[in-house]
């Protein structure tokens, strides 16, 4: 029996949120039980009603808005908890087609992949500007080099996980799970595909950041941590390095004055000072970077015993309970509601 759990992350989406549920598959091929869950991050609209009214099967209702990181990882526990062998990230807004979730789902029923992105082919979407196109692409390579993937659309929203890949995501960010889900995934030598979407036409503007540079300052602040997390020798050895030839370099100015000026370089004994401090600065940089790199070690350890402890939280549904027919599970929907 495999079950699946279509999860969607939610703020003031009572008027949009009908339509999502509405085109969502009944069946899928290779997938016994289908349910929906709706994470309602601290909405004022009564999404929480509407989700009920439409037949959601899950409710996680969060007090205050937290962000969407925050509603994306509440999701994926209440997804563990209730069984998932499978789960599918879409978003309220309806930018996604639902009949791309068989597609979404197939490299991950094949044991192809552990986890599947939706790739929106970014180049052709013509309600995005020209200029958030660009920066979308620039991005998303950016990603694929720090993570070692290559995931074409790495802020799309529409992507499934298998049971092990989601017990094995610890998001930190505050902002956004799309970057730093990648990047982690990549460290942790997840087998990433990426499959074509279709997208439906834009129903509002995007709610997760005020600005272009507002996004940009937070996508960039994401993409340095999550990876300093995982690389930090490498991160602080380039830093170190780049401090310490600063001060080689300085070093080689007052040595060819030195021996090349009748004053014996006296002018440019600042250099040599700055010089010292440069290159004192640089391996203490490099020391940090080994201290650091310890505690990501000690990090890795926290990490498995983290998945160790979900997957004795989250058993499997065969572990746990008998399997009922498929039909008698879907004809009576029993919405339940966790508030957080």
């Amino acid at each position: 029996m495999k079950k699946l759990i279509i999860q969607i992350p939610c703020l003031n989406e009572a008027a949009t949120l009908p339509a999502t549920v509405q085109d969502l598959p009944k069946s899928v091929p290779g997938i016994d039980v289908i349910e929906t869950l709706v994470i309602d991050d601290g909405s004022r609209d009564g999404t929480s009603d509407v989700a009920r009214q439409c037949g959601v099967n899950h409710i996680v209702r969060l007090k205050r808005n937290k962000g969407l990181a925050a509603a994306f990882t509440a999701g994926i526990d209440a997804s563990l908890k209730q069984g998932a062998d499978f789960i599918v990230n879409t978003d309220a807004d309806n930018q996604y087609s639902a009949d791309d979730i068989p597609r979404l789902l197939q490299p991950l029923l094949s044991g192809e992949a552990d986890i599947v992105i939706g790739d929106r082919n970014i180049a052709g979407l013509s309600h995005m500007s020209w200029r958030k196109r660009q920066l979308q692409r620039l991005g998303s390579w950016v990603v694929r080099q720090v993570s070692n993937t290559s995931v074409p659309d790495a802020t799309s929203g529409f992507r499934a996980y298998t049971r092990e890949a989601a017990l094995r995501m610890t998001i930190v960010s505050e902002f956004s799970y799309t970057l730093e889900s990648i990047i982690q995934a990549g460290k942790k030598r997840m087998a990433i595909a990426h499959v074509q979407i279709a997208t439906n036409p834009r129903t509002r503007e995007s709610r997760l950041f005020d600005s272009i540079f507002s996004y940009i300052k937070r996508s960039g602040a994401t993409i340095v941590r999550i990876y300093t997390m995982y690389e930090p020798l490498k991160v602080f050895t380039y830093i170190g390095l780049t401090f310490f030839g600063a001060g080689v370099l300085l070093s080689l100015r007052f040595l060819h004055a030195y021996f090349t000026s009748f004053t014996g370089g006296a002018r440019f004994i600042q250099s040599l000072v700055l010089a010292a401090v440069l290159m004192i600065v640089g391996v203490l940089v490099v020391l940090f970077g080994l201290l650091a790199d310890v505690n990501a070690a000690n990090r890795k350890l926290l990490e498995e015993l983290l998945y160790r402890v979900r997957s004795l939280e989250t058993p499997r549904r065969d572990e746990t309970e008998l399997p009922a027919a498929p039909a008698a599970r879907t004809a009576g929907l029993s919405t339940r509601r966790w508030d957080r």
